[in-house]
């Protein structure tokens, strides 16, 4: 874990954060992770960290509590598997936004505008992540201050900006910005209804560049218009995406079902080949009983993670065509299925 949680790349000149690499296992290991990942993420919000015990965590899940420790040590470590989550994500988007070739303000600006619109769509993630880690452990806390340092760095780089004030502010004064905007996110975060963090953007960014470029940049970064809001990272077309809806993890904790090693299978199978019938995708799953899987598939549709494209036309008599629908795809995505079936060795 330790080599896990050291890994530090180079997502955008805007932000430079770590974050874990996926888990070392595969297939069933994979999807057990991501749930407890996201029913920690949901107790949390509910309960705080205090009130994030493993045995809320793996209820929720709907995974047991040796399968819980055999994925991590302790709750601490689950914790902050659901912060790095949230790191993950914000550095996903950051990157796509490529902001790399920007000067240091349109930097600050298209960067705090990708994490606003990103908090405001996953209201959880963002008071976990913002709020509740906290009053994390020892590492959650230390994960959190090395962020913090980063940001702080990326703020006050604005001193060596060529428009940059003669009297240059110190590196306290960095510090000083990035904890006031945290102060005011955390305020908003924590009232029962707040207008949208998106809403800040101008205000935050005068007071970002007040001390770095002046009083008149400031006033000019509170008249700027906004964008228009970003909808999220989108779900890849190519095999190769990594990419995932922010909705998909939630919605893989919620399902009323487990997701076997099986059910993985075949989503993942559909995934490479939309528009297989039963028997096609019994083959290459590997179940031999015609039986075990129409009913897997027709489970499957019944929760909405498939179409049935021959149902739909009204076609009697001719072979199922199953596709997955956009949630079907999230889900795979999720549990790390999209174009990679091989993932999941020769087990059957």
């Amino acid at each position: 874990m330790a080599a896990e949680r050291s890994s530090v790349r180079e997502v955008s000149p805007w932000l430079r954060l770590t974050s874990s690499q996926a888990h070392g296992g595969n297939g069933i290991a994979d999807i057990q992770r991501s749930r407890l990942v996201s029913a920690a993420s949901s107790v949390v919000d509910e309960l705080g960290c205090d009130g994030a015990s493993v045995l809320r965590i793996t209820a929720r899940a709907g995974v047991s509590r040796r399968t819980f420790y055999e994925i991590f040590e302790n709750r601490d470590e689950c914790l902050l598997a659901a912060f790095e989550r949230g790191l993950q994500q914000a550095t996903s988007e950051l990157a796509a936004a490529k902001l790399h070739d920007l000067p240091w303000r349109e930097r600050i600006r298209g960067g705090l505008w990708v994490i606003l619109c990103m908090l405001d769509r996953e209201p959880a993630l963002a008071r976990l992540c913002v709020m509740h880690s906290l009053r994390g452990g020892p590492e959650l806390l230390a994960r959190r201050q090395q962020v913090l340092r980063q940001l702080i760095a990326v703020v006050g780089a604005g001193a060596d900006e060529p428009s940059a004030r003669s009297a240059a502010p110190t590196a306290l004064t960095a510090e000083g910005v990035v904890g006031a905007v945290l102060a005011i996110l955390h305020q908003r975060l924590s009232e029962e209804r707040h207008e949208p963090l998106q809403s800040l953007l101008g205000e935050l960014m005068g007071m970002i560049v007040l001390p770095y470029l002046g009083a008149q940049a400031a006033r000019r970064e509170r008249e700027r218009v906004a964008p228009a809001p970003r909808s999220g990272p989108q779900v890849s077309d190519t095999p190769q995406g990594s990419a995932v809806e922010p909705a998909a993890a939630e919605l893989l904790a919620q399902l009323p079902m487990r997701l076997t090693y099986r059910t993985a299978r075949v989503l993942a199978d559909l995934a490479d080949h939309p528009g297989s019938n039963n028997r096609e995708i019994a083959e290459r799953v590997g179940v031999s009983d015609q039986g075990q899987i129409s009913k897997l598939l027709a489970r499957l549709l019944r929760l909405g993670l498939l179409v049935n494209a021959a149902e739909r036309a009204s076609v009697k008599g001719e072979p199922n065509e199953w596709s997955l629908t956009r949630m079907g795809l999230q889900i795979t995505h999720t549990i790390g299925a999209q174009g990679r079936t091989g993932m999941f060795g020769a087990r059957s």
